[in-house]
């Protein structure tokens, strides 16, 4: 922490004092400190020496250096692997809307935060040089995560899994998995990387995005389908009424599509929705079929009460059923719908319930971590 604290100093030209930690993952810790006289607070993300919190400084650094969204940048360490931003505060997040007992303020925020995802988006695209740049300026010897071939890897673990629990790949399923991988840089734009709804705090002029670590370009597509399935890599997921995940799918694509106009087109558009569950599918059975064959568990280890893991990946195989039956990767689908039949309705689960704000519950569950309105 010490070390820390004199990078920030060096970088801001004052002394950094009094940190409080507001957050902390295997990747990072995050700091609230006084930066000077009569000069309020900072928030000091100070990034851990290991792959994946090298990877995550260079994304971070990069995507908050183009000040499109997300905390204003107020200096960076390369060497220390040190970033210093603006503090936003500790406001409510869209998490904390979800779980809370006032929908309009959930639909709302869900709008807002669809909006700036899209809004970030679309002010991208003429900015990937500079972002390139910036990452190669920050670069610590690992890829961005979404360099590398994720989609490719998971097609091959998902077959690796089907076997394993002895479900025979329905015909087509190997090129269907190699059309995911063909498809992925198509429509590409700028993400956040981890746009769950804790990491966007409800601001009144819209959503504060605070959380760049996974930063980078990939599919418009795999960024929308937050909306529709709803937040694919989260750990609080629970459902959203259609006509409310609909209305933010419509603001995400309103913003994306001004600058890519062939996604006003709706065959375009649902085409690449039906991509993104296909391969939102594949990942989520890929990882967490093995590790609930023999148990289940909460989603998140912090959080026993919320969502478990058979929940949520028995959703994701029945929304993938529905949403790719008789269309583009119809063997996606008709695996999804197997693994439902054949294991997942066995599952002494009940079904994913709606998020609270939506259920006509006034209660405030216990999904999101006690630091989730907190800056990540």
């Amino acid at each position: 922490m010490r070390a820390a604290l004199r990078a920030a100093s060096g970088v801001l030209g004052a002394v950094v004092a009094e940190p409080v930690v507001v957050g902390s993952s295997s990747r990072s810790v995050v700091l609230r400190c006084s930066a000077g006289a009569g000069a309020g607070s900072a928030i000091v993300k100070a990034f851990r020496d290991d792959p994946e919190g090298r990877r995550s400084f260079t994304s971070e650094a990069a995507g908050l250096s183009l000040g499109l969204a997300g905390p204003e940048l107020l200096g960076v360490d390369a060497a220390a692997s040190v970033v210093v931003m603006e503090d936003v505060g500790t406001g409510l997040s869209l998490a904390d809307a979800l779980v809370g007992g006032d929908c309009r303020l959930a639909g709302h925020g869900l709008r807002a935060w669809a909006r700036e995802l899209g809004r970030l988006a679309a002010l991208s695209l003429p900015r990937r040089a500079e972002f390139d740049r910036r990452c190669a300026e920050y670069d610590k010897g690992v890829a961005w995560w979404g360099s590398e071939p994720w989609i490719e890897r998971n097609g091959e673990e998902f077959l690796a899994v089907l076997d394993a629990v002895h479900v025979a790949a329905p015909a087509g399923l190997a090129a269907e998995l190699g059309h995911l991988t063909a498809a992925e840089h198509r429509f590409p734009a700028l993400t956040p990387g981890d746009s769950c709804p804790y990491n966007a705090l409800l601001a009144p002029n819209g959503v504060r995005l605070i959380d760049f670590e996974g930063a980078g370009f990939q599919s418009v597509f795999l960024t929308a389908a937050y909306c529709r399935s709803p937040f694919p890599s989260c750990w609080c997921v629970c459902r959203i009424p259609d006509a409310v995940a609909a209305a933010a799918e419509r603001t995400y694509r309103a913003e994306v599509a001004a600058v890519y106009p062939e996604l006003g087109e709706e065959a375009v558009w649902e085409a690449g929705m039906r991509w993104a569950t296909a391969v939102w599918t594949v990942d989520a059975t890929a990882y967490w079929l093995p590790r609930v064959v023999a148990g289940d568990g909460p989603l998140h280890p912090r959080q026993p009460t919320g969502p478990t893991r058979r929940q949520v990946l028995r959703y994701r195989w029945e929304r993938a059923e529905a949403a790719l039956a008789g269309g583009d990767f119809r063997a996606v689908g008709e695996t999804a719908g197997v693994l439902l039949r054949r294991i997942g309705e066995g599952w002494a689960v009940p079904p994913l319930p709606l998020y609270p704000a939506f259920a006509g519950a006034p209660r405030r569950a216990a999904i999101v971590a006690s630091a989730a309105h907190s800056q990540r």
